[in-house]
C-alpha cells in the first residue's frame, strides 16, 4: 500500500493502477438456482398477492398431476378387464366352433352307419333341448331306496371328448 504524504493529500502521491474485479460470489448449484427464483416466500413477502396466486397455481399443477395418474391407472384397469373379457370371448368361440365341428363328424358317422339314414333329422338350434342340472341335495334325501347307488352314478358328471 502507498504511503500518504504528510499533508493527506492524495495529490503527492505515487500513482498505482487500480483495476475493477469483479466481485467473487460462492459459485451456485442448479438447485439453489432454481429454489431461488421457484421460492414463494420471497415472492409473498413483495407481492401477498402474487405469492397466494403462486401457491394456488402449485396446488394446481399437484392437482393435474395426480388426476393424470389416477386416469392413467382407471387406463391401464379398464384395459385388463378388456383384454381379459375378450379372451373370454375367443375361448368361447373356439368352443362352438368345435361342437359344431365335432356335431358334424358325428351327424356323418351317424348317417354312414345306419341303415335307414333317411329318417334322421339334420341337428338344428331349435331342435335342441337344455336340461337343468339336477339338485344333488334331492337325490341324496332319497338315498334310501334301493336304487340310490344306481341313480348317484347316472348323475356323475359326463366327462368332456368321444
Amino acid at each position: 500500500m502507498p504511503r500518504l504524504s504528510a499533508g493527506g493529500s492524495l495529490a503527492y502521491s505515487p500513482v498505482i493502477p487500480v483495476v475493477a474485479a469483479p466481485e467473487q460470489r460462492a459459485s451456485t448449484t442448479a438447485f439453489e438456482l432454481i429454489q431461488g427464483s421457484l421460492s414463494s416466500g420471497r415472492i409473498a413477502r413483495r407481492s401477498p398477492l402474487l405469492g397466494g396466486l403462486h401457491r394456488l397455481m402449485d396446488g394446481t399443477l399437484l392437482g393435474l398431476i395426480a388426476a393424470v395418474a389416477v386416469l392413467a391407472g382407471l387406463t391401464l384397469h379398464w384395459q385388463h378387464r378388456w383384454t381379459v373379457a375378450f379372451r373370454l370371448l375367443e375361448a368361447t368361440r373356439t368352443q362352438a366352433h368345435r361342437l359344431t365341428e365335432s356335431t358334424a363328424v358325428l351327424e356323418q358317422h351317424l348317417l354312414l352307419r345306419s341303415q335307414q339314414p333317411n329318417r334322421l333329422v339334420p341337428t338344428q338350434v331349435a331342435n335342441l333341448v337344455h336340461l337343468d342340472r339336477p339338485d344333488l341335495g334331492a337325490l341324496q334325501a332319497s338315498a334310501s331306496s334301493p336304487m340310490a347307488s344306481l341313480q348317484v352314478l347316472g348323475n356323475q358328471p359326463i366327462r368332456a371328448g368321444y
